[in-house]
Order: C-alpha cells, then sequence, then structure tokens
C-alpha cells in the first residue's frame, strides 16, 4: 500500500489500514474519473459514487476536488519517486546519462499508462496546490536526493538551479510531445533527451 505523504493537505490523515484502503480507493477513483471526464467535470459526489464510498468518506479526507487533485498529484510523485528508485541500480555510480535515461523513461511510462496521470501528473496540467510554480521545485528536490550517488557536479555548480532547469525543461518538451502525438512523439523526446545531455555535459563531471 503505497500512502500519500503526509505533505499532502488532507483533513484527516489515515491511521488505519482501513482508512488508508479507503483513500486509495478514491483517489484512484479521481484518476479515472479525470481520464474519462477531464477535471471541470470532476465532482466529489462522482468521485465517491465511483469509489463505492458515502460522500461523507471523501468529505473525510478533502474539503474539495481542487485538494483531491493535489493529493493525486502528490501521490503520483511518490510513485514515480519509487520507480525511479528501483531501477537506478541498472546505471552504476558517477553514470549521470544511465541514470538521466532512468528519470526519463519512467515519466514517459507514467504519462503513458497512469491514471489520470496526462491531466495532474505532478500538479502542473489543473489549478492545484497555491502556487503554480511549486510541482517542479518538488519534482527536482526529490531527484536531487534520489541522484545523489550519480551526480557529480564541476565547481562553481548551484545543483538546484541545474536540476530545476533540467526539470523544467524535461517537462516542457514533454509536453509538447504528447501534444504533437497522444503517445509522445519520438522525435521531440528524442530532442528532449539530446537537449538534457548536452546541458548537463556542461556541469557534471
Amino acid at each position: 500500500m503505497r500512502a500519500v505523504s503526509h505533505a499532502t493537505p488532507l483533513r484527516r490523515t489515515p491511521v488505519q489500514r482501513r482508512s488508508a484502503e479507503r483513500l486509495a480507493r478514491i483517489l484512484d477513483a479521481c484518476a479515472g474519473l479525470l481520464d474519462e471526464a477531464g477535471y471541470d467535470a470532476l465532482s466529489t459526489r462522482a468521485v465517491a459514487q465511483r469509489a463505492g464510498v458515502p460522500i461523507g468518506s471523501v468529505y473525510r479526507f478533502f474539503a474539495d476536488k481542487r485538494q483531491m487533485a493535489d493529493a493525486l498529484a502528490q501521490r503520483n510523485l511518490e510513485r514515480y519517486a519509487e520507480r525511479v528508485a528501483e531501477r537506478l541500480p541498472e546505471a552504476p555510480e558517477g553514470d549521470w546519462r544511465g541514470a538521466l535515461d532512468v528519470v526519463l523513461d519512467e515519466y514517459l511510462a507514467m504519462k503513458r499508462s497512469a491514471p489520470g496521470f496526462s491531466l495532474v501528473d505532478f500538479g502542473h496540467q489543473i489549478p492545484v496546490g497555491e502556487r503554480p510554480a511549486e510541482p517542479n521545485h518538488r519534482v527536482a528536490d526529490r531527484l536531487a536526493g534520489l541522484l545523489s550517488g550519480h551526480l557529480v557536479y564541476r565547481p562553481g555548480t548551484d545543483p538546484r538551479r541545474t536540476l530545476l532547469v533540467a526539470v523544467e525543461t524535461a517537462d516542457a518538451l514533454v509536453q509538447l510531445a504528447f501534444r504533437v502525438d497522444p503517445e509522445g512523439d519520438e522525435g521531440v523526446i528524442g530532442e528532449a533527451r539530446e537537449l538534457l545531455r548536452a546541458y548537463l555535459d556542461r556541469v557534471l563531471a
């Protein structure tokens, strides 16, 4: 069972397993309905019906659909970090190019297959949270920890700024790839990969 991070603004944090499972069903239902109808048509009542729970159970955790979508975005980030961490051992320490491929490939995999991800991902696509710029900062901070054994920065480099620029660049180009082709245009993705490698090659040892 993957829990939602305590950083997510839940009205109540689940303690018992049954409550955590109910929260997971609510977020699963939210993700499915986002794929089917979009954010504007999303409602707490529809989520409750899809999850098979009383609407009071939804309000126990969330004040409105915006908080629910933000929690889904946070869960997406947790699951993404888990997937990256599982695959990073494939790239030896110091192999930043291999690590970059893992980071990008797992993002693309979730973009193509994770329910609701195309609309929410980590909080970029719909009006969730209070600061629109926050999602990429959260992603960059998480990747900084995950990639600490693979990235050796040259003197004078600002690691946090470097990762934030890389994340913002990847985000913009992946969005473009999926606007060109619903499955992600391979040409644009290839250009994004080369651009990121060229950028990081200037700042990594």
